[in-house]
Order: structure tokens, then C-alpha cells, then sequence
């Protein structure tokens, strides 16, 4: 089988994309409007670029009618936004916060799902998450330049809070305790409770 993708429509290109390239980590993202308005919304094209300096990227599609997203609207104006990583644990609550909901609802109160300060930026924090990433905003491109349908957030992290009880002995990430859940195609998911190891040639 082959795919041409120059004959393929958007929706077409997308499902054989997002069906074909996973496990995809998801990043739940928080930022906070000039309102004062926390906004929380999960992305799975997203992955760690650089380690110097250390930065993600997420990529932030526009809604269907072309305007764009509270994340997107929020990070450029404010520069700030805190990247979780998603446990089985919170898979419910990850799923909810992908509703639309209207610009000035924040869903952390419509899902219900408790936050905690942040320390070197302005967004809370999702209470329990493993895994979660202060970051500042590095840099936004629209893409592709001449009639963009999503923007890439490059984002430097600032300090990271990795819950203990997600550690091995040796105070390193045991994958299995992480236990984080990754995006599949379609309404598919996975999660990192399988693990195998190889050594990489010197």
C-alpha cells in the first residue's frame, strides 16, 4: 500500500498521521490570560527538541473555523505555561479538559480538577500530575507561513517537579511507576506499562 499526500484531504492526512506515528506523549498544557483566567488543554504533537537549551514544542492546531486557541492566545500574550505529562491516573480528567468551552471558562473549575501554584511562572499546576514542566515561551512560528492551520510553541524549561513516587531506588524515573499514557489514532490510547531494554552500540 502507498499514500500519496498530495491526493489526500487535510482530514485524511491527519488520521494516517496520527494513526501511524505513536506512541505520541501527550503534553497538558495550563497558561493564564491577561484575565486571570487559567486555561488547561491536552496536545499530542508534541515532543522535547533540545536539551540546550532545554525545550518542547507543542504544536497548537486552530479550531475548526480557523480562530485560534485559548493556549495559543494565552502563551503568546502572557510568554509562560506549565507542560504536564498525563498518568493513567488522570486519563479521565485529560480527556475532559479537550472540550470546547467558551474563552473565558477556565477548566480547571468546569472539570473540577484541583491545580497548585506554580514557582517561576504565573499558570498553575495540575495537583498530582508526575511529571510538571515551568516553562517560558521561547519562540512561535506559524506553520506552513503562508496560510498557517497551527502554530509551534517552542518552550524552555525553567524547573521541572517530578513526584517522588514515580522514582527507583537510585532516584532515576522508573517507567513503570510513571505510567503515563501516550495517543494513538482515532479515540486509541497507550501507556507505559511494558518495558524492554537494549544497549546501544559504543
Amino acid at each position: 500500500m502507498q499514500l500519496d499526500f498530495s491526493r489526500l484531504t487535510a482530514l485524511e492526512a491527519y488520521r494516517w498521521l496520527a494513526s501511524t506515528v505513536t506512541p505520541r506523549p501527550i503534553a497538558w498544557v495550563s497558561t493564564r490570560s491577561r484575565d486571570g483566567i487559567d486555561n488547561l488543554a491536552p496536545f499530542s504533537f508534541f515532543q522535547v527538541i533540545s536539551d540546550e537549551p532545554p525545550t518542547l514544542m507543542v504544536n497548537v492546531g486552530n479550531r475548526a473555523d480557523g480562530s485560534l486557541k485559548d493556549t495559543l492566545c494565552n502563551a503568546q500574550d502572557m510568554g509562560e505555561l506549565v507542560i504536564q505529562l498525563v498518568s493513567m491516573a488522570q486519563a479521565e480528567a485529560m480527556n475532559a479538559t479537550a472540550a470546547n468551552l467558551p474563552h473565558l471558562q477556565s477548566e480547571f473549575a468546569h472539570c473540577g480538577i484541583a491545580s497548585q501554584p506554580s514557582q517561576r511562572v504565573a499558570p498553575p499546576r495540575v495537583a498530582g500530575a508526575p511529571i510538571a514542566f515551568e516553562c517560558r515561551v521561547a519562540e512561535v512560528q506559524p506553520y506552513p507561513r503562508q496560510a498557517p492551520n497551527c502554530h509551534l510553541i517552542f518552550a524552555e524549561v525553567l524547573l521541572a517537579h517530578v513526584d517522588d513516587t514515580v522514582l527507583d531506588a537510585d532516584g532515576r524515573i522508573d517507567p513503570l511507576k510513571l505510567d503515563l499514557v501516550g495517543r494513538l489514532g482515532g479515540t486509541a490510547y497507550t501507556r507505559t506499562c511494558e518495558v524492554f531494554r537494549m544497549q546501544r552500540p559504543g
